[in-house]
């Protein structure tokens, strides 16, 4: 079979297919229109982010049997008609999840302790312990919005603390030791803290909106390493503003795309920014990641061993 290589990803994955008889070349940079004219001499592909594989595609890949997304999700996939033409999907939500866990974690409590905060604070001269004085997370309750490898993960990391773990899917039977699985009422009812964890689907983009936050008993701190496109960026800043949502910390953004960085180029002498945006960028109730929750040296490896482990079992 022949392997065609989108993105770059740990040598392993070539070297572990080669070992298994694939033939694997490598396109990092060609546009979609060159793809489509070469995809159909391939039986797989290996890709991250860098092309949509799209019903236009699939009809083009003629030989296809399968696609490694190096990844947690598919959302860049269409999973249905893919799955209609018999093309066998591997995702790796197991090869980055403890990695997603930690940084779900490392966001927290840098938000209940102002770290980002104190930190600029004190490299710009100044020393204010009361402005910093921080929050604990013993006796609060975290609410687990989708309970899958990440959230999972997240939960395992919470054992540590005197704390109160739920969760709710739409999945039933999927709590365990680490949280008890709750309805959407109660965990809106109990929670100090809600971690989103979800793929992105059409059922889950925009989740996170005015009605879904208000209706809360009480504010709460919102963590997103999931999806930017499952929080509508507009309705958490007014929650910010009202205190509704006390901090966030966003690993992922509805902005999130290749031209991110286009906002910040002066055009006509002034940024492009959205102004939802940039009170993200302003406010100190605020962490912000560039997506690399799930994306560290160890998950890198752990990503591609997967994709390797998954083509092993199905095709051999």
């Amino acid at each position: 079979m022949r392997v065609l290589h989108l993105d770059t990803n740990h040598p392993l994955l070539i070297e572990q297919l080669t070992a298994l008889g694939l033939q694997n070349d490598e396109d990092y940079s060609s546009p979609n229109e060159e793809v489509l004219q070469k995809i159909h001499a391939y039986d797989g592909i290996i890709i991250r982010s860098r092309l949509t594989i799209d019903r236009p595609f699939l009809d083009k890949a003629t030989q296809l049997k399968f696609i490694g997304r190096v990844g947690a999700g598919l959302e860049n996939i269409d999973v249905a008609y893919a799955q209609e033409k018999g093309v066998f999907l591997a995702a790796a939500p197991e090869g980055n999840r403890n990695a997603v866990g930690e940084h779900t974690l490392g966001m927290l409590l840098s938000l209940f302790n102002q770290l980002n905060k104190a930190d600029e604070e004190v490299r710009q001269g100044k020393w204010d312990r009361e402005g910093n004085r921080g929050t604990e997370l013993d006796g609060k309750t975290v609410g687990i919005i989708g309970y899958g490898n990440a959230g999972k993960a997240f939960a395992k990391k919470l054992r540590g603390f005197d704390v109160e773990t739920i969760c709710y899917d739409i999945l039933e039977g999927v709590g365990n030791i680490d949280a008890r699985q709750v309805d959407l009422m109660e965990l809106q009812q109990k929670s100090d803290v809600i971690s989103l964890h979800v793929p992105q689907t059409k059922d889950t983009m925009g989740m996170i909106n005015k009605r879904f936050i208000n209706a809360f008993q009480k504010p709460f701190w919102l963590l997103n390493t999931a999806r930017g496109k499952c929080v509508v960026t507009q309705d958490l800043v007014s929650a910010l503003d009202t205190g509704q949502i006390l901090g966030a910390g966003l690993d992922v953004l509805e902005y999130e795309k290749k031209s991110f960085e286009h906002m910040f180029q002066n055009v006509g002498g002034k940024k492009q920014l959205p102004e939802a945006f940039q009170y993200l960028t302003s406010s100190n109730k605020v962490l912000l990641s560039p997506h690399v929750a799930g994306w560290t040296i160890e998950s890198k490896k752990k990503l591609a061993q997967t994709i390797v482990d998954k083509i092993k079992a199905e095709f051999y």
